[in-house]
């Protein structure tokens, strides 16, 4: 494997000492963007919430912080994903209100209709089996509830077009969707109140449904 196939499966799955690297980078470079995507959504100070692919665990913070009287719950299928997100968020789960799983979204260990708002951040498009696992999503979510996906790797959008990084991503095994595309993904899922929403100077994408 090349340095750089390398690098984007730490991406995929962080492990070891490169992988825990990879993790305090994301948390890092990921929190504006996660910002403006959850500035997109009413989050409830009861409400249950998911986020997908959890990584070092920034956006399960973000979340606890406004969820005080709820819960957030994490879930990674990486081991060091896992550890560094209870490591971030410690205190909160400490207290009851996070929790850190590891699992993957193919099948969620949640049973039907608990959550009333589920994140995914740069996560999606590593997703064995998108549209399966859309719905696997869509089962875990309440009626009316929410499903928030916050990426910056798009087709058409400006890390994935004429950029070097654009060009690692088409040898990886990664889903790249054009807005358009994604707006389809949630429709045919069997959400409604679709929103697809570009911050195209910066190359962000917000993607938001409603369960019926």
């Amino acid at each position: 494997m090349t340095p750089k196939a390398t690098l984007l499966d730490q991406f995929r799955k962080p492990t070891g000492s490169l992988g825990r690297v990879v993790l305090q980078q994301m948390n890092s470079h990921h929190s504006e963007l996660t910002d403006w995507g959850l500035a997109h959504i009413s989050v409830g100070e009861h409400d249950t919430v998911l986020d997908i692919g959890c990584g070092g665990g920034r956006t399960v913070s973000k979340l606890a912080a406004i969820v005080t009287q709820g819960k957030v719950c994490g879930i990674d299928y990486s081991n060091a994903s896992v550890a560094a997100s209870r490591r971030t968020n410690a205190k909160q789960i400490d207290s009851g209100r996070v929790e850190i799983r590891q699992g993957s979204v193919s099948q969620l260990p949640f049973p039907d209709g608990v959550f009333d708002l589920v994140t995914a951040v740069e996560t999606h498009f590593f997703w064995p089996n998108l549209p399966a696992d859309m719905r696997e999503v869509f089962r875990v979510m309440k009626p009316g509830g929410a499903f928030v996906i916050i990426a910056e790797v798009y087709k058409g959008g400006k890390m994935t077009e004429g950029s070097l990084a654009g060009q690692s991503f088409s040898f990886t095994n990664m889903t790249i969707l054009s807005a358009d595309e994604h707006r389809d993904l949630f429709t045919k899922t069997g959400f409604s109140d679709v929103q697809i929403l570009e911050e195209c100077d910066k190359g962000w994408l917000c993607c938001i449904g409603r369960k019926p």
